[in-house]
């Protein structure tokens, strides 16, 4: 069994004029909806086996916010500067390069590669996903190379504005 979890960063700040996208940083707001994830995340005991976040400022700092909610070490944090500007071709180049014992991934970037990437997969697609938005989705194998051709299911695709309207 494997489990994916796609992530899109956190909402970042555009007030830093004069830096590159790349350095965008996330506002307090952001953060902020990160932790009600994370509060999710740890309800239903999510256990993270591995995470390769883009190198971007925005998507790091959601990797590790995340990351210290659920006690995986953020120095175990694999940056990919691949994911920053990436098709769903180069993600699936990324996933068949894992090894095997990995159980469960989650993947922080952006969109539009974050929504595409969940859409190859989801039962009922996405149009946008949200920023701190997670999909999470298990497939049947124990190779991360088959998981096109996997039985697969949705486990959940949450938002910090879904998860507001659940409470």
């Amino acid at each position: 069994m494997k489990t994916l979890y796609i992530v899109r960063h956190a909402k970042s700040s555009w007030d830093h004029s004069g830096i590159s996208d790349h350095d965008r940083p996330l506002m307090e707001k952001g953060k902020k909806k990160t932790r009600r994830i994370v509060d999710y995340l740890l309800l239903h005991k999510v256990e993270i086996d591995l995470i390769i976040s883009s190198d971007a400022v925005r998507a790091r700092e959601t990797a590790f916010i995340i990351a210290r909610g659920i006690s995986y070490p953020d120095t175990e944090i694999r940056l990919s500067s691949s994911i920053y500007n990436c098709g769903t071709d180069d993600l699936f180049r990324l996933l068949d390069s894992l090894a095997d014992d990995i159980g469960s991934l989650m993947i922080v970037g952006h969109n539009p590669s974050m929504t595409d990437f969940a859409n190859i997969f989801l039962e009922d697609i996405i149009y946008n996903m949200p920023t701190s938005g997670v999909a999470c989705i298990e497939f049947n194998t124990d190779k991360w190379a088959d998981i096109r051709s996997s039985a697969k299911k949705t486990n959940f695709v949450i938002s910090p504005k879904t998860l507001k309207k659940e409470i």
